[in-house]
C-alpha cells in the first residue's frame, strides 16, 4: 500500500499517472492491431462493424441481442476461411472461463482499477484450464482419426467407415415408443391384388339359386317346363292315359332383417293334355310367415295362407259322372305368442281356416251344388313345456275350437257344426342344423250339433321333423291327422292320418337326387270302411349351370279300399327344364 505524503498531495500521484499511460498504449494498440490481423493469412475472416459496435456498446442483453441480429442480417461470405486450430496447448486462452473474463467489452477494466490504493493485481495464469486440455487432446484424437480414415480412402478406393463421436454436443432425443415395438401391420394396409389373382372363397352350393335383391327381401324364383306320361291322368278309378304339358312355377322369398325375418312361398301348376284323356287342372298357393322378436322373452308368430286346387281322387266325397274334379279352395291363419319363463316355456296360438267348395259338373250336363261342405274351423291352442337341455323341450298341449259350416242344415238335414277337443304330449327338437323340429300324439274329438251324428274322434299323431345325417343330405319328416266331414246321409265323417318321409342328397355340385315315399290311412265314422293310400317318387336333377338343369321323376300312386269303386292306380314319368335365379 502506498502512503501519500501531505506535502505531495498537490502533484499527481506518478503510480496512478503511470497506469494512465499504460491503458491509453493498450487502446491503441488493440485499435491497430485488428487490422493488421485481419490481413494476416488464415487466422479469421473478416470482422463485421457490427460486432464491433456490439462489443463496444458494453454488456447487456440488449447489446448481445443487437449483435446477434446484425450478424443475421449480414450477407454469408461465400468462401469463409478456416478456422484457426491451435497446435500447442495454452496457444489461446479459455475463453469458456467466465470468472477470468467477466466482461466481453473492448473496454472492461481489470479488477480494482477503480481502486488507486489497490494492490497491484496477481499476473494471469498462462496454463490452460484442465477443461480447456481435454477439449484440445479430444479435438487432436478426432484430427489423427479423420486423417487415418482419408488415407485408407484413398488406398483401398472404398469409403471408410465412420468414426462414431462420443462426445455429446446437445440433447440427444429420446425415441418413440413406437420404433421400440415391432408392431404387426395391418393386412388391409397392403396393396390390394389383381381380381384375378385373389382366391375366392370356397362355395358351398355353387349351383344354388343367387336370388333377386328386392327391398328388405331376396327372391329366388323357379321355372319348371316338362311332359308327363301318366298311365292315369286324373289319379281316379275311372281315369285313363296321356301325355301331359306341366308346368310349374314357383317363388321363395325371404326377409333380411336383423331382429325379425319373414317368409314366403308361393307357386303355380298348370296341366294340360297333349295327348289321351283330356286334363285341365290349375293349382295355385302361397304361404306367409312372420316371427317377431318382441323383447323380454316374448316372442310372436303371425302366418296366412291360400290354396286353390282340384278335389283329390281319393278324396272321401266321391261325385260319380263328373266330368272333372271340382275346385277347392283353402285360407288359413294364424296367431300365436310365446313367453320363457326360466326354463318354463308358454304358449297360445289363435287358428282359423275355411274351405270353399266348387260345383262338380257332370258329364250328362247337369252341375252338383257342393255349398254344404263348406265350413270354418277356429281353434285355440295352449301350450306349456319345460326345457330339460337346449336341445330337448317336453311339453303338453290342449286344444279346443269350433267347425260352423255355411249352411246350418245340409242337403240331407242334418246339422253338421261340431265342438272340437283335443290334447296332445310331445317333445321338441333343437340340435342346430343336425336335428330340429318337434314330435307329439295324442287324441282329438268333434261332436255334432245334431244328435243323430256320432262323435267323431281318434289318435292323433304329429310331426315336423328336419335331420341332416352328413353334408349333404337332408331327411324330413312330416306328419298329421285331420277331421274330415261328409255329406252321407246318418255318416259323420272321417279320421285321416297321413306320413310322408323325404330324402335329399347331393351326389356332386351339379347333381342333386330326392327320393320320397308317404302312405295314408282314412278310418270312416260309424262303419269298418277304410282307404289305405301308397305313394313313392324318386328324381334327379342334373344342373348344366348356375341357372338351369334337366330334371326327371318318377312316381307310383296306389289306393287300396274295401268301400267299392275307390280303388287306382297310377304309375307317370316326367321330364323337363328347369331354370331358377
Amino acid at each position: 500500500m502506498s502512503w501519500v505524503r501531505p506535502e505531495n498531495r498537490g502533484r499527481p500521484e506518478p503510480r496512478a499517472l503511470r497506469t494512465l499511460l499504460l491503458t491509453a498504449s493498450a487502446a491503441t494498440l488493440l485499435c491497430a492491431f485488428p487490422a493488421q490481423a485481419q490481413d494476416s493469412g488464415g487466422l479469421r475472416g473478416a470482422v463485421a462493424e457490427t460486432d464491433v459496435t456490439g462489443s463496444l456498446l458494453g454488456r447487456g442483453q440488449a447489446g448481445n441481442t443487437q449483435a446477434q441480429n446484425a450478424a443475421n442480417q449480414a450477407p454469408a461470405d461465400q468462401n469463409p476461411p478456416p478456422q484457426y486450430a491451435p497446435e500447442s496447448t495454452g496457444a489461446v486462452p479459455d475463453t469458456t472461463d467466465t470468472a477470468a473474463s467477466p466482461d466481453p467489452s473492448l473496454f472492461a477494466l481489470p479488477p480494482n482499477t477503480d481502486d488507486p490504493f489497490a494492490d497491484d493485481p496477481p499476473p494471469a495464469s498462462t496454463r490452460p484450464t484442465s477443461a480447456a486440455r481435454k477439449r484440445t487432446e479430444d479435438a487432436r484424437n478426432r484430427n489423427t482419426a479423420t486423417t487415418q480414415a482419408d488415407s485408407e480412402t484413398a488406398a483401398s478406393g472404398q469409403p471408410a467407415e465412420e468414426v462414431d463421436d462420443d462426445t455429446t454436443t446437445g440433447t440427444v432425443r429420446t425415441p418413440t415408443i413406437d420404433s421400440e415395438q415391432v408392431l404387426k401391420l395391418d393386412e388391409g394396409a397392403e396393396r390390394a391384388e389383381a381380381i384375378e389373382g385373389l382366391n375366392r372363397p370356397r362355395d358351398d352350393n355353387p349351383f344354388a339359386a343367387t336370388g333377386i335383391r328386392a327391398g328388405s327381401f331376396v327372391l329366388r324364383p323357379s321355372l319348371e317346363q316338362g311332359i308327363t306320361a301318366t298311365s292315369n291322368a286324373s289319379a281316379s278309378s275311372g281315369g285313363s292315359s296321356g301325355v301331359l304339358s306341366e308346368t310349374t312355377l314357383r317363388l321363395n322369398a325371404v326377409s333380411d332383417w336383423s331382429r325379425h325375418s319373414a317368409t314366403i312361398d308361393a307357386y303355380g301348376i298348370l296341366r294340360r293334355t297333349l295327348s289321351g284323356e283330356e286334363i285341365k287342372e290349375t293349382q295355385a298357393g302361397i304361404d306367409g310367415k312372420l316371427d317377431l322378436e318382441l323383447g323380454d322373452e316374448l316372442r310372436g308368430h303371425v302366418e296366412a295362407g291360400y290354396q286353390r286346387r282340384p278335389e283329390s281322387g281319393s278324396s272321401p266325397v266321391a261325385i260319380e259322372g263328373t266330368l272333372s274334379q271340382p275346385i277347392r279352395q283353402t285360407f288359413n291363419g294364424s296367431l300365436g305368442i310365446e313367453k320363457d319363463v326360466g326354463k318354463a316355456r308358454f304358449g297360445i296360438t289363435g287358428r282359423v281356416e275355411h274351405d270353399m267348395y266348387g260345383d262338380a259338373q257332370l258329364s250328362t250336363g247337369g252341375v252338383v251344388s257342393q255349398k254344404d261342405r263348406d265350413s270354418t274351423l277356429a281353434t285355440l291352442t295352449l301350450r306349456g313345456g319345460y326345457e330339460i337341455s337346449p336341445a330337448l323341450t317336453p311339453f303338453l298341449e290342449a286344444e279346443v275350437g269350433r267347425r260352423f259350416y255355411d249352411e246350418k242344415v245340409d242337403a240331407s238335414g242334418y246339422e253338421r257344426s261340431s265342438d272340437r277337443l283335443g290334447a296332445r304330449a310331445g317333445v321338441e327338437l333343437d340340435l342346430g342344423e343336425k336335428l330340429s323340429g318337434e314330435f307329439s300324439a295324442g287324441w282329438i274329438r268333434e261332436g255334432f250339433d245334431d244328435d243323430r251324428l256320432n262323435a267323431i274322434g281318434g289318435p292323433t299323431v304329429n310331426a315336423n321333423l328336419a335331420w341332416s345325417p352328413e353334408r349333404g343330405t337332408m331327411v324330413n319328416l312330416a306328419a298329421s291327422t285331420e277331421v274330415e266331414g261328409s255329406t252321407t246321409a246318418g255318416e259323420s265323417g272321417s279320421v285321416f292320418h297321413s306320413a310322408r318321409l323325404s330324402v335329399e342328397r347331393e351326389i356332386r355340385a351339379n347333381l342333386t337326387a330326392n327320393a320320397a315315399i308317404g302312405a295314408g290311412y282314412r278310418d270312416y265314422s260309424g262303419s269298418d270302411g277304410h282307404d289305405i293310400i301308397f305313394n313313392a317318387e324318386a328324381g334327379a336333377t342334373w344342373w348344366l349351370n348356375r341357372y338351369a338343369g334337366l330334371t326327371g321323376r318318377l312316381r307310383h300312386e296306389q289306393l287300396k279300399s274295401n268301400l267299392e269303386g275307390r280303388d287306382y292306380q297310377a304309375n307317370s314319368v316326367f321330364v323337363g327344364l328347369k331354370v331358377q335365379r
